[in-house]
């Protein structure tokens, strides 16, 4: 197991104290003890699911509708000029 530490954490390129990869070695084996306990479970009759709860499209159909008119949404900018919003050049 503590190969396995020392393996990803120089692939991480992180550095470990021997405290820290005893304390990850001692987390990793609890995750892979649990793991194993789930693998033991009887899922034969358990369809797979990709969320908890079913999802269904929630988009609405396309449909032509009026927009703001261009003088309103021109009247709500700090500066307009020939019809645009003017902003300041940023590009020199």
């Amino acid at each position: 197991m503590k190969m396995d530490i020392e393996k990803v954490a120089r692939l991480a390129r992180i550095n470990l104290s021997e405290e820290e990869k005893k304390t990850f070695g001692n987390q990793l084996e609890q995750i892979l003890l649990h793991m194993e306990q789930l693998n033991r479970l009887d899922t034969s009759g358990v369809e797979p699911t990709s969320h908890a709860i079913p999802v269904v499209n929630v988009f609405r159909e396309d449909e032509v509708r009026s927009s703001t008119p261009r003088e309103k949404i021109l009247n709500t900018s700090p500066a307009q000029e020939e019809g645009h919003f003017k902003v300041p050049r940023i590009i020199e």
